[in-house]
C-alpha cells in the first residue's frame, strides 16, 4: 500500500487549498459558528466521495470526452457561485435582522459538489493518477474514496474553524463589511476562475 501516501498527499493539497467549498465554509464559520457549519462540512465530504466513486468508475472519462457536459457543469458551478456572492452581500447585517439566512444544508453541500468544477478536476485527476492498482476494482475504488474522505473532512473543517475564529473579531460593523466584501469578491473570482 505504498501508493496510499501519494494519494493522501494529493488529497491533502487539493482539499486544503482555497476553492469554492473552502470560501463558503469560511463564511459559514463566521456567520454561524463551527458547530452550525458541521452539516455543511459533512455534506461536502459525502458529496465529494460520491463524485470520486463515480469518476473512478469511469464517468469522469465521459465528462472529458463530451465537452458539452463540461461546459454545462462549468456554467452551473459559476451560476451557483454568483448566486452565493449575491446572497453574501447582505450578510453584513446581523443574523437577528435576517432570520431567513441559514447555513448550507448537508444535502445542498453534497449536491454542490456535482456543480463544482474544482471537485470534478480533483476527482478526475485523482482517479487517473492515484487509484490503487489492486483487484478487485471495487476495492480499489473503496480505498481511494476512503483515503480521500478521511483527509478531506479535517481539511474543510480547518476553513470552517478559521471562520469561527474570525467571528469574534468581526463584531464591529466596519470589519464585518470589509470581510463581507472580501468574501463576495473571492466568490466572484472563483466563479470567473472556472472559465480560465
Amino acid at each position: 500500500m505504498e501508493a496510499l501516501l501519494p494519494l493522501a498527499s494529493f488529497a491533502f493539497v487539493t482539499s486544503i487549498t482555497p476553492g469554492p467549498n473552502n470560501i463558503m465554509l469560511t463564511s459559514s464559520g463566521v456567520w454561524f459558528g463551527f458547530v452550525r457549519s458541521i452539516p455543511h462540512m459533512l455534506g461536502i465530504t459525502f458529496g465529494f466521495v460520491i463524485l470520486l466513486a463515480i469518476c473512478a468508475a469511469g464517468i469522469g472519462s465521459l465528462i472529458i470526452a463530451v465537452p458539452a457536459i463540461h461546459v454545462v457543469l462549468k456554467a452551473a458551478g459559476s451560476g451557483y457561485l454568483l448566486y452565493l456572492a449575491w446572497k453574501l452581500r447582505n450578510m453584513r447585517f446581523s443574523q437577528d435582522d435576517r432570520p431567513d439566512v441559514r447555513p448550507m444544508s448537508f444535502t445542498g453541500a453534497a449536491l454542490f459538489q456535482f456543480a463544482n468544477p474544482k471537485a470534478w478536476i480533483m476527482a478526475i485527476t485523482g482517479a487517473a493518477a492515484f487509484l490503487p492498482l489492486i483487484q478487485p476494482v471495487w476495492l480499489a475504488i473503496v480505498i481511494y474514496c476512503l483515503v480521500f474522505g478521511v483527509v478531506n473532512l479535517p481539511c474543510v473543517g480547518v476553513w470552517a474553524g478559521a471562520g469561527a475564529l474570525l467571528r469574534r473579531y468581526l463584531t464591529q460593523p466596519l470589519w464585518r463589511t470589509v470581510f463581507t466584501v472580501a468574501m463576495v469578491l473571492l466568490t466572484i473570482y472563483s466563479a470567473l476562475a472556472i472559465w480560465l
